[in-house]
């Protein structure tokens, strides 16, 4: 395990793991909650994300990354700032849940991804809800999405299997001591 891995995973457990029952986006609940904004707004921990998000997903070919607001922005905005760090040019792309009634009436916010090649990524997933909606929205905008990556898969593996994409995590439930 890298350094960056062991202090992000640290500080993921000092700072997000939030326990008693709470009801996750997806409509299930459970008894523990894992606040990543914690992490990927922190200013000690976000560097981290981006660090550790670009060392899991080094064997991937993608020039974009971005998801769908407001679990993907900060992450795709931690790993551009890693990639400029490391020498890398790296865009990042946000997903609107809806898309714009005016202005400029997009989706997709940021530089045009159609035609290239992007890495949707997402905090953490349960059910692939969002990263998917994600992937879906990249395609009809011409992208060609290369895989799915979170900081902490929660459960959306299947789902994200079953679509027929790459699913990359950072960490797991057991990682965390809650598996």
């Amino acid at each position: 395990m890298s350094d960056a891995r062991d202090a992000l995973l640290q500080q993921i457990k000092d700072k997000a793991v939030v326990h008693g029952k709470v009801t996750l986006s997806s409509g299930l609940e459970a008894d523990y909650y894992i606040d990543l904004r914690r992490i990927t707004l922190d200013a000690e921990a976000a560097p981290l994300v981006g660090q550790v998000m670009l060392d899991v997903t080094a064997d991937l070919d993608f020039d974009a990354v971005g998801g769908l607001t407001l679990g993907a922005d900060p992450v795709a905005t931690s790993m551009l700032h890693a990639a400029a760090a490391r020498g890398r040019r790296l865009d990042a792309f946000v997903v609107r849940k809806a898309q714009k009634a005016h202005g400029m009436q997009r989706r997709i916010e940021g530089p045009d991804i159609k035609g290239r090649r992007v890495l949707v990524v997402e905090d953490t997933s349960t059910t692939g809800g969002s990263p998917l909606t994600a992937v879906e929205a990249a395609r009809e905008a011409g992208a060609e999405v290369v895989a799915v990556a979170v900081i902490v898969e929660r459960g959306a593996a299947p789902a994200i299997a079953e679509a027929g994409l790459p699913y990359v995590r950072a960490f797991g439930l057991d990682d965390l001591d809650l598996g």
